[in-house]
C-alpha cells in the first residue's frame, strides 16, 4: 500500500469516527455551557465552562428565572435499574431455553416461530403503544414495574433469543450426546455442557439487552409516570415554563450513560469473546 493510499485510508477513518462521535462530543460540551451560550447565534465555541448543570442535578435544585425548582434525578436511576435488570433476567429465564430449543430440536413451524420472534423488533413502538396503553389501564399494569418489565420483553427477548441461538448452533452436538450416553439427563447436560460453553454469548446478549432496555424512552413515557419513571424520561423535567434547560438535559444524558459504560468496561472481556464467538468455525 502506497503512502497516498494509506493517508486516504486514515483520512477516511478519521471522517467516519468524527461523524459518529461528533454528537456525543457536542453533548459533553453542552453539559458545561450555560443556556445563553448554547442558544447564542451565531454559535461560538469559545466559552467559560461551568459546573452549574451538574450541580443542579446533584443538589436537586434548578435555578430558573421563576425561582428555585426542586428536581429529582438520581432517584430515577433505581427505577431504570429495576426495570432494565428485571427485563433482562426475565428474558434470560425464557429466552435461553427457547434459543436452545430452536437450535437443537426440529419441529413443524420452527423457522416461522424464530422469524415471528425476530419480527417483533421490526414493528415501531408507536404501532403497538395505543392498544398496550388501553390494555395496561384495564389490567392495572399502568405505572408499575411489572407492566414495564413485561412490555420491555418486546425489546430484550428477541435480542437474547436470536443471539444466544447462534452460539448454541456452534456447540458440537456430539458433546451433549456423549454426556447423555453417560446417563445424564437433559437438564444436567444443558447445565454442565451447553450453558457454560455458550456463557460468553449469553453475557454479550445480556449486556446488549440491558443497554437497549436502559435507553428505551417511548414505552416508559406512555405506560408509566413518576412512580416508575426511568432516567431517559426524567430528563423531561428540565423543560420548564421558563424554557428548555439544554445544559441540564445534556448533563442528565451524560449521567445516564455512565452506568452502561461502566458495565460494558467491567465485562468487556466476556463481551468481546461473546461477540466474536462463532466467527471462526471448525
Amino acid at each position: 500500500m502506497s503512502i497516498v493510499q494509506r493517508s486516504l485510508k486514515i483520512l477516511a477513518l478519521v471522517v467516519i469516527f468524527g461523524f459518529f462521535l461528533a454528537p456525543f462530543y457536542w453533548i459533553i460540551v453542552m453539559s458545561f455551557m450555560t443556556n445563553q451560550d448554547i442558544l447564542s447565534y451565531p454559535p461560538h465555541f469559545l466559552f467559560q465552562p461551568t459546573l452549574e448543570n451538574y450541580q443542579s442535578l446533584i443538589s436537586g435544585q434548578l435555578h430558573t428565572s421563576d425561582g428555585v425548582v426542586d428536581v429529582e434525578y438520581f432517584g430515577y436511576f433505581w427505577h431504570s435499574l429495576i426495570i432494565s435488570g428485571g427485563s433482562v433476567i426475565l428474558s434470560l429465564i425464557v429466552g435461553v431455553p427457547a434459543a436452545y430449543a430452536l437450535s437443537r430440536y426440529t419441529f413443524k413451524g420452527k423457522d416461522a416461530v424464530a422469524f415471528n420472534i425476530l419480527s417483533v423488533t421490526f414493528a415501531p413502538p408507536l404501532l403497538v403503544i395505543v392498544p398496550l396503553s388501553l390494555l395496561f389501564h384495564s389490567l392495572g399494569l399502568y405505572d408499575t414495574y411489572t407492566g414495564l418489565i413485561l412490555v420491555y420483553q418486546l425489546i430484550t427477548l428477541p435480542l437474547i433469543v436470536w443471539i444466544v441461538r447462534s452460539y448454541f448452533d456452534e456447540i458440537p452436538v456430539e458433546l451433549e450426546n456423549a454426556m447423555r450416553l453417560d446417563g445424564y439427563s437433559w437438564v444436567q447436560t444443558f447445565r454442565r455442557i451447553s450453558l457454560p460453553l455458550a456463557g460468553p454469548g449469553v453475557a454479550a446478549a445480556s449486556l446488549l439487552a440491558f443497554i437497549y432496555a436502559w435507553n428505551n424512552f417511548i414505552f416508559a413515557l406512555i405506560l408509566g409516570s413518576g412512580n416508575v419513571e426511568p432516567v431517559t424520561v426524567s430528563a423531561l423535567q428540565f423543560i420548564t415554563e421558563s424554557g428548555i434547560r439544554y445544559g441540564n438535559i445534556a448533563a442528565a444524558m451524560i449521567f445516564s450513560i455512565v452506568p452502561t459504560l461502566i458495565l460494558a468496561i467491567s465485562v468487556q472481556r466476556y463481551l468481546v469473546r461473546g461477540l466474536s464467538f462463532g466467527a471462526i468455525k471448525g
